[in-house]
C-alpha cells in the first residue's frame, strides 16, 4: 500500500496558503506525492508538463474559479480524478461542481479521515477505469466496477455499454445486493454523460410523504425557501433511483413527466421546467405483479423500461464468486497495508457452494470482516462463517429430516439478508406468513 501510494501524484489548489500547507503536509504523511499551486493557470501549468492521479482545488479563487479547472481537467486529462473544497457550500455550487466533472464536494472545516476517505474513493474510480480500458480477463473487469468472466455477467456487460451508448431510460432488475447500483455507474460513466453527476436516490430511505418534495423539489411558500429537488441536482448527467418500485402516486406522476416531457414540476409551483436528466431505475421487486395490482403506473412502467437489464444473482455465477472474492481480498489488504491472502481448495468449494442469498453485498462484508479479523497469509475452512463450514462437511453428517434441512436453509437465508423477512420470504418463494409460521414450528420465533 505505501508503494502504492508514492507513485500517486496529487496536485493540490487553493489561493489560501495556510490551507495549502496543511493539505499538503497531511497527504505527503500518508505517503502521497503532492504537487501545490496558488492559482488556475499554475495548475494547468503544471498539468501540462506531467501527470497528476488527483486533482484536489478549492472552489474559489481569485480569478479563474475552481470550475474552470474542474472543466480543464476533464477536456485534457483523462486519467485524473477531481475533488472540489469549499468554504461557501450550497446546493448550487455542488450541482455546478458535478456538472463540471468533480467526484467529490468536500465542505470545509472537514476532517483528515474524510479527506483521506475522499481520496482513496476517488482513486478506486480511477484504478476502475483503467481497468475497464484493459483486457477483460486480465483485469476480470467486464465494465468499470463488474467483475466476473461468466456467460450471463458477460451478456450484462454486453448490456451495459450499449445502454452506456444512449441516453434511453434504463430498469434493472434483480435481487438486493447483486450490484444494481454498480451497473448504474458503469452505465453512467461509460456515456456521454460521464462528466454530469451521478445521483444516487434510494426510495426506501425516505419517508412516501417527502418524496414528490425530494425529487421534484418545492416553491418558497410559508416562509420557507425554495428547495431544489434531486431531479435538478442531477442536471446534464444520471439520477439513479433504487427500489423505484417503492414510489407513491405522487411520485410516479413526477418520474413520469421527467422521463416523457423531459420537464419537473415543483411541489406548490403550476409551471414545470425543462430538464435534462438521464434516469436510471432499479429494484428487487416484482414490478409487473405491482403493475397488475395497481400499486404502479403501466404506462410508467413501459416508459422506464426501454432497456431492460436483469442482474444473475450471485448463485448463478459459477466462478464468478471466486473471482470477486480474489478481487475484494485484494482491496482490502491493501487498504489493511497488507499481502494478499490465499484461498485454500477447502476454502475456494465453500464459496463456491454456498447459497449467498445477500449476493454480492454479502460476499463483500465476509471477505471484508475475514482481512479484518483472521491472522496469517490463508483462508481456510475453519476462518469461513458455520452454515459454509457446515456446508462443506455434508458427506459427514447424519442423515437428517426434510424438515430439518428446511429450517437449517431458512436460516442461512435469514443470516444472508440480514434478519429481514420480507426479503427472506422474497427468495425462499414463500409469504411472510408462511415465514412466520415455519419459524414458530422450529422454535424461532412467536406467532404473531
Amino acid at each position: 500500500m505505501a508503494t502504492e501510494r508514492k507513485k500517486t501524484r496529487i496536485l493540490v489548489v487553493d489561493d489560501a496558503l495556510e490551507t495549502l500547507e496543511v493539505l499538503e503536509r497531511n497527504l505527503a504523511s500518508r505517503g502521497y506525492q503532492v504537487l501545490t499551486a496558488t492559482a488556475v493557470a499554475a495548475a494547468v501549468a503544471l498539468l501540462e508538463r506531467r501527470p497528476v492521479d488527483v486533482v484536489i482545488t478549492d472552489l474559489k479563487m481569485p480569478g479563474r474559479s475552481g470550475l474552470e479547472l474542474v472543466r480543464y481537467v476533464r477536456d485534457n486529462c483523462r486519467d485524473t480524478e477531481v475533488l472540489m473544497i469549499t468554504g461557501y457550500p450550497s446546493v448550487d455550487a455542488a450541482v455546478q461542481a458535478f456538472k463540471s466533472g468533480a467526484e467529490e464536494f468536500l465542505c470545509k472545516p472537514f476532517t483528515d479521515e474524510e479527506l483521506f476517505e475522499a481520496v482513496r474513493q476517488a482513486l478506486v474510480r480511477l484504478q476502475a477505469r483503467r481497468a475497464s480500458r484493459g483486457h477483460p480477463r486480465a483485469a476480470m473487469t467486464l465494465v468499470a466496477g463488474l467483475v466476473g468472466e461468466s456467460p450471463a455477467m458477460r451478456e450484462v456487460a454486453a448490456a451495459v455499454r450499449k445502454a452506456a451508448a444512449s441516453a434511453a431510460p434504463v430498469l434493472i432488475r434483480g435481487e438486493t445486493g447483486v450490484g444494481k447500483e454498480v451497473v448504474a455507474r458503469a452505465i453512467h460513466y461509460g456515456g456521454a454523460r460521464a462528466a454530469g453527476p451521478f445521483v444516487a436516490v434510494n426510495v426506501d430511505a425516505i419517508p412516501p410523504e417527502h418524496l414528490e418534495r425530494e425529487l421534484c423539489g418545492s416553491t418558497a411558500r410559508d416562509g420557507a425557501a425554495a428547495r431544489t429537488g434531486l431531479f435538478h441536482a442531477s442536471r446534464g448527467g444520471t439520477v439513479f433511483i433504487d427500489e423505484v418500485a417503492g414510489l407513491g402516486a405522487a411520485a410516479q406522476a413526477g418520474l413520469a413527466r421527467v422521463l416523457d416531457h423531459h420537464a419537473v414540476l415543483r411541489v406548490g409551483s403550476a409551471r414545470s421546467e425543462k430538464l435534462d436528466v438521464r434516469v436510471i431505475g432499479a429494484t428487487s421487486r416484482d414490478l409487473a405483479a405491482l403493475c397488475a395490482s395497481g400499486r404502479f403506473s403501466q404506462k410508467l412502467a413501459y416508459s422506464l423500461r426501454v432497456v431492460d437489464l436483469a442482474l444473475p444473482p450471485l448463485r448463478e455465477r459459477g466462478d464468478d464468486i471466486l473471482l470477486i472474492a480474489r478481487s475484494y481480498a485484494a482491496r482490502f489488504a491493501a487498504e489493511l497495508g497488507r499481502e494478499p491472502p490465499s484461498f485454500s481448495e477447502r476454502a475456494l468449494l465453500a464459496l463456491r457452494g454456498y447459497a449467498w442469498p445477500g449476493n454480492v453485498r454479502e460476499l463483500q462484508n465476509l471477505i471484508h470482516r475475514l482481512m479484518v479479523m483472521t491472522e496469517g497469509g490463508a483462508i481456510d475452512i475453519p476462518d469461513l462463517p458455520a452454515p459454509m463450514r457446515f456446508g462443506t462437511l455434508k458427506a459427514d453428517l447424519p442423515l437428517r429430516s426434510l424438515a430439518a434441512m428446511e429450517v437449517d436453509y431458512i436460516r442461512r437465508v435469514l443470516e444472508g439478508v440480514d434478519g429481514n423477512r420480507t426479503r427472506a420470504a422474497e427468495i425462499l418463494g414463500i409469504d411472510r406468513k408462511t415465514l412466520r409460521e415455519k419459524l414458530h414450528r422450529a422454535g424461532r420465533a412467536p406467532a404473531r
